[in-house]
C-alpha cells in the first residue's frame, strides 16, 4: 500500500517520487516480479488534516485505487521516479505496518458497466470545455489541454482527475457507483466551481500548472 496526499483513478498515469524507505521497499519488491502486468500495488487517500503513522490505518480513507507500476528511475541515492497507472479500485479492510512496507487486506471493486445516457455524457463535456476555457482566460493561455475519451466510463475517470477539486470531492466522485452517477456529480462541482469563478475570478487560478493529466 502507498497512501497519499491526494485521489488516484483508474485509467490514469500518475507520476510518483518515492524517497522514503518503506515505499523504496515496496518498489524493490515490485520489481522482484518477473511479469510487469502484476507489478500491482494500491493507495489510499490520507484524510485531510492526518499523517499516516502508527494509527495510520484510522487515518485512511477506505476506497482507494489498484495500480500497475509501469516505469521506474532509480537515482544513486536510492530515490526512484515511477509512473503507475490506475487499473481498478479496492476497499482497504485493514492494514499491516509491521513490515517493511505497509500492506493491506483488500477487496477489489467491480468495473461499473451501466449504459450512460449520451445526454449525461455530453452534458459533462459541455460544462467542462466552459470550466476550461475560463480557466484558460484567468490564467492568460490555454490550459488543461488534450482530447477527452468517448468511452463513458473513461471519460467520467478523465474529469475527476482532470478537474482543480478538493480531496473531499475527488474521493466522492472514486467512490461513486457508476459512470452515470460519477459524470453527474462531477458536472454539478464544476457549476459549483464556475459559480466561484463568477463571484472571485482569481480563485482557481491556483497554481493551475498541476492540473497535467494522462488517461490511459
Amino acid at each position: 500500500m502507498f497512501p497519499l496526499n491526494t485521489v488516484l483513478f483508474p485509467g490514469i498515469s500518475v507520476p510518483l517520487r518515492v524517497f522514503e524507505d518503506r515505499y523504496r521497499a515496496l518498489v524493490h519488491q515490485l520489481l522482484r516480479i518477473e511479469d510487469p502486468a502484476d507489478r500491482l500495488f494500491g493507495s489510499v487517500a490520507i484524510r485531510e488534516g492526518y499523517e499516516v503513522g502508527e494509527r495510520g490505518g484510522q487515518s485512511l480513507h477506505r476506497i482507494g485505487c489498484v495500480l500497475q507500476l509501469t516505469d521506474v528511475e532509480s537515482h544513486p541515492d536510492g530515490t526512484f521516479d515511477i509512473i503507475a497507472v490506475g487499473r481498478g479500485r479496492l476497499r482497504l479492510g485493514s492494514l499491516d505496518n509491521s513490515g517493511p512496507f505497509l500492506a493491506g487486506v483488500v477487496d477489489l471493486l467491480p468495473d461499473d458497466a451501466e449504459k450512460v445516457d449520451q445526454v449525461i455524457a455530453d452534458r459533462a463535456m459541455a460544462t467542462f470545455e466552459a470550466y476550461r476555457e475560463r480557466l484558460s482566460e484567468i490564467h492568460g493561455e490555454e490550459v488543461l489541454e488534450g482530447d477527452l475519451p468517448r468511452d463513458p466510463t473513461y471519460l467520467s475517470w478523465s474529469l475527476a482527475a482532470t478537474c482543480l477539486l478538493t480531496l473531499r470531492d475527488r474521493q466522492a466522485l472514486l467512490e461513486a457507483d457508476d459512470a452515470h452517477i460519477r459524470l453527474a456529480m462531477v458536472t454539478g462541482m464544476l457549476h459549483e466551481e464556475l459559480r466561484a469563478m463568477a463571484a472571485l475570478p482569481s480563485l482557481p487560478a491556483i497554481d493551475v500548472a498541476r492540473s497535467g493529466w494522462s488517461p490511459n
